[in-house]
């Protein structure tokens, strides 16, 4: 049998027209049924493009020149956009990066899923796409003798230059990052070099809470001592009055995980607060917490939606971190069950749960689908089962705990829509029915994007 070539050839220049976009923000054109995959290029186009690598049944290419320019083709406003990798969607209007992601959703519970003729929603986006993130964590490095902060460059470990702020975080992030950086570089701090292993100052993490404005900083080093240390918080703390938090993270350990084992308060308070809809919530320098909390008003609303819960039910919240979705389900519900791995996280759930003054909920450690069937044997029956998983998708073992357990509704939340369709499929082979799923975008300008999925056991 002779081995087909593929149609073209790298280094080749040819011309493409895009029909198709990938969930990440790709181009796909074909050259006879040949896919490339172009960065940064719409559908509808017709482009130059360099092929750049070619596999088997694809290749990637690169955008030399536009002939033809989509109508839904937009100005970044990121001056930095090509180089950093972090968004993959701002030359892209924000109407098109909504239906994209809405038919990202559809078309992978269909192929992966096998789940057709259910209703797919139109995406909820925001009506201001930009500034959203209320946490940054900016690395820190040497230029020309002095500090500098940025964002690494795509698939590197190199700072992008000149990079002053980020148009998807929010300001005071931006100015606080500076702020901070222009104080350890007068004070002589000396930035991490990870290939010497040496230097003091890792990462600049910075938290706000976009309802009450506060805001902690997140001093990340290599070395228990932070030098100068009093006359940097003093001057850090006296300038800026909203800061209510600062925070040491010491981080030894040669690897790229950001923050370290070790936390220790500087000044001011261990917590910052936020609210999501009526919640307060309590937020350390290692809570989990939603980086969009107005979007995550709009995705627990659909949740709580979708449990339909009318003051009686017993509810199970698996995946539960520090209490968010629970304690929206609780003002609902007779009783909610949180269940999480992480101990941290259920003492944040905890003292949430206390702040809140909200008493119908228990929070347990454990893994989800080794506690859940100990609940069975207790004689613990829930109505209802809200799920929302990492992005590995559920544990096999407890999408077995949820079907044994035949509740009447599990909503699933989820943030990868291939790992949701592959587990809708279980649910529905071990009796489930999909009703409705709803795409929620949590991170404009990204290809990511949030689901919620009802689903009802077949009677």
């Amino acid at each position: 049998m002779v081995k087909q070539k593929p149609p073209v050839e790298k280094n080749e220049t040819i011309e493409l027209t895009f029909e198709d976009i990938t969930h990440e923000g790709d181009g796909v054109g074909k050259v006879n049924g040949y896919p490339l995959f172009v960065p940064f290029a719409l559908p509808g186009e017709k482009a130059k493009v360099k092929v750049i690598k070619v596999k088997k049944n694809f290749g990637f290419g690169k955008l030399l020149h536009i002939d033809e320019v989509s109508p839904e083709r937009v100005e970044p406003p990121c001056d930095v956009y090509v180089q950093c990798g972090g968004c993959q969607l701002q030359h892209m209007s924000y109407n098109m990066q909504l239906e994209m992601k809405q038919n990202q959703v559809k078309n992978t519970l269909r192929k992966i899923g096998h789940i057709e003729d259910i209703p797919v929603h139109p995406t909820i986006g925001m009506e201001d796409p930009w500034r959203y993130r209320n946490k940054v964590q900016i690395p820190v490095g040497y230029r020309h003798g002095e500090l500098i902060t940025g964002f690494y460059r795509k698939r590197s470990h190199e700072i992008i230059e000149g990079m002053d702020r980020c148009v998807i975080t929010a300001e005071i992030n931006d100015r606080m990052v500076e702020a901070v950086r222009r104080m350890a570089d007068r004070l002589g701090i000396t930035a991490y070099d990870e290939r010497s292993y040496r230097g003091v100052l890792r990462h600049i993490m910075v938290r706000t809470g976009q309802a009450t404005e506060e805001t902690m900083i997140v001093i990340v080093t290599r070395t228990e001592e932070l030098p100068h240390q009093e006359e940097f918080v003093k001057e850090l703390h006296e300038t800026y009055p909203q800061i209510k938090s600062i925070v040491q993270n010491v981080n030894k350990q040669q690897t790229n995980v950001i923050l370290g084992r070790k936390t220790k308060v500087l000044w001011g308070e261990e917590y910052i607060y936020d609210t999501i809809g009526d919640i307060k919530f309590a937020i350390s320098a290692k809570s989990f917490y939603q980086v969009n909390p107005p979007q995550t008003k709009k995705l627990y609303d659909k949740a709580l939606e979708y449990a339909n819960l009318s003051g009686g039910e017993t509810v199970i919240d698996a995946y539960c971190g520090i209490g968010t979705i629970s304690l929206f389900l609780a003002q609902k519900a007779k009783k909610v069950y949180g269940v999480e791995i992480v101990p941290e996280a259920i003492l944040d759930a905890k003292q949430n749960a206390k702040l809140n003054n909200i008493e119908n909920t228990e929070f347990y450690v454990g893994e989800a689908e080794k506690i859940m069937p100990w609940w069975t044997a207790q004689g613990l029956k829930p109505d209802v089962i809200v799920v929302d998983p990492p992005r590995k998708g559920c544990d096999e073992a407890l999408l077995e705990a949820m079907i044994t357990m035949k509740p009447k509704r599990i909503v699933y939340v989820s943030c990868n829509p291939s790992t949701l369709a592959r587990d809708l499929r279980i649910l529905e082979d071990g009796g489930y029915e999909t009703k409705q799923v709803q795409p929620v975008d949590m991170f404009p300008q990204t290809g990511h994007v949030e689901a919620v999925a009802e689903i009802h056991l077949r009677l």
